[in-house]
């Protein structure tokens, strides 16, 4: 079969071979839903230099593609408030991404859903330090936790952890 154009007739497999490719190029370079994802933007983290789980959070965050810019300071205090994350939100480590503050040690994939969703938010808070959060794994053993999403009223729930192991 031959599909006739400005161009005359062309065989309608070539034809059909030349709009494959173009449409799997454009897949790759994310410009057809369900091509490959834009790189995240980097996350910086501030924490202490003595932290060991702060270190195991960005090796977390690391293994789920994030890059990461690491900061060890030694007034954290004035880290968190200066990016005006609430007390009662408080962990060992803070971190920025896309816009947003990270406290605590908030689970990679929870990252990517906030940078995806994009809703009207401070940021997002792992209050604490829960055993079985990312960083803080310890064998099987998991305590329930939450991740709240905050700075735009009371803070509400985001994602939910429950127990696990014993």
């Amino acid at each position: 079969m031959r599909v006739f154009s400005k161009l005359g007739a062309r065989p309608l497999g070539r034809t059909l071979g030349v709009l494959a490719i173009g449409a799997a190029l454009m897949l790759v370079a994310g410009w057809l839903p369900g091509g490959a994802k834009a790189t995240p933007p980097a996350v910086t983290v501030y924490k202490t230099a003595s932290c060991g789980c702060c270190g195991a959070w960005v090796a977390h965050l690391r293994g789920a593609g994030f890059v990461t810019q690491v900061h060890d300071v030694a007034d954290l205090q004035a880290v968190k408030t200066r990016l005006g994350v609430p007390q009662s939100l408080g962990s060992c480590h803070t971190a920025t991404v896309g816009g947003y503050v990270i406290e605590g040690h908030v689970p990679a994939t929870d990252i990517a859903r906030l940078l995806e969703q994009r809703p009207a938010a401070k940021g997002l808070a792992v209050p604490g330090m829960p055993l079985g959060s990312p960083g803080m794994e310890h064998g099987d053993r998991q305590e329930p936790y939450r991740v709240l999403l905050w700075g735009t009223g009371a803070p509400r729930t985001f994602a939910e952890y429950p127990a696990a192991g014993r």
